[in-house]
């Protein structure tokens, strides 16, 4: 008797609830319009990558100013700083 009930448990779980099986991911319920095209998504994306490029430049401005401030401390010969 408890052969057949893990026979079946079994099968039941290979094969899935019945309601899974037939759901549709929300991404592909619709195709996508192409003649009428989602101008909010394009301009956060271009706006997105505007930000960053300037965070980025902006970054490597203040890299390179900390550079050029160690590289004089380095090469700095004065006995009366240390």
């Amino acid at each position: 008797m408890a052969a057949p009930l893990r026979r079946g448990k079994g099968l039941w779980l290979a094969v899935g609830a019945p309601g899974l099986v037939l759901t549709r991911s929300a991404f592909v319920a619709r195709k996508p319009n192409y003649d009428r095209p989602n101008w909010f998504g394009v301009g956060l994306a271009f706006s997105t990558t505007a930000a960053l490029w300037v965070l980025l430049f902006k970054q490597h401005n203040e890299d390179v100013t900390e550079y050029e401030r160690r590289q004089k401390e380095r090469h700095h010969k004065c006995t009366g700083c240390s």
